[in-house]
């Protein structure tokens, strides 16, 4: 699979699609799996709003702007990292806990690898929609996609802080649900992930766009 920009896409039947009918199974079976077997189905559901929406607006679209393959896989491996996290609570995700051990750190670092991820595999796709949907002038399609993660990544935070005062009224769940384990930064900290994720996803489109 390679990274390309501004490639023809056939806009083929979603059932003559046979690798985007394949991630909509993978993804529906893992999804409904993460439901039955979350044991907050409160929280799940709370996590899951964006995860339907972003569904919603795939599939909405999908005959107007079509994705490349490659975009549909990083949106694909976000989801089945964003859902994996609403499985559990952030801070008792079992993969996060396991790195924890692996690594000696302080907190359970999956919410920190999910903002991560958003960066990293997001980007590409804003960028596919900047240059092939809206025809950015080539340089900023590279940097509108940080500024997009960034400023995403700080709204993002904002609504969770909301959600959370709403839900819990400045209760100690309150603070679980936010996956701050005790760190006043951790805001911050996870924006910064994303944002350093999209400067590695756009470094790496460049490279391989200026190798063609």
């Amino acid at each position: 699979m390679t990274i390309t920009t501004r490639q023809p896409i056939v806009r083929k039947p979603f059932l003559r699609q046979p690798l985007h009918m394949l991630y909509i199974a993978l993804f529906l079976a893992f999804w409904l799996y993460s439901a039955y077997t979350t044991p907050d189905l409160v929280n799940w559901l709370t996590e899951n709003a964006l995860t339907l929406t972003l569904l919603i607006f795939l599939a909405a679209f999908y005959n107007i702007f079509r994705f490349s393959d490659t975009s549909y896989t990083l949106i694909l491996l976000y989801l089945l990292l964003h859902v994996h996290g609403s499985q559990y609570e952030y801070a008792h995700n079992p993969f996060g806990e396991w790195l924890q051990q692996q690594l000696n750190q302080p907190r359970n670092q999956y919410d920190r690898l999910v903002h991560l991820g958003f960066g990293l595999l997001l980007a590409y796709p804003m960028h596919e929609v900047l240059d092939r949907g809206f025809k950015v002038n080539r340089p900023w399609s590279y940097l509108l996609p940080i500024e997009l993660v960034l400023s995403l990544g700080a709204f993002y935070e904002l609504m969770e802080w909301v959600l959370a005062d709403l839900l819990y009224e400045g209760s100690e769940q309150g603070m679980v649900f936010l996956g701050m384990q005790g760190d006043i930064w951790d805001a911050q900290k996870d924006i910064a992930m994303g944002f350093a994720g999209s400067v590695v996803a756009m470094g790496i489109a460049f490279v391989f766009r200026n190798k063609k």
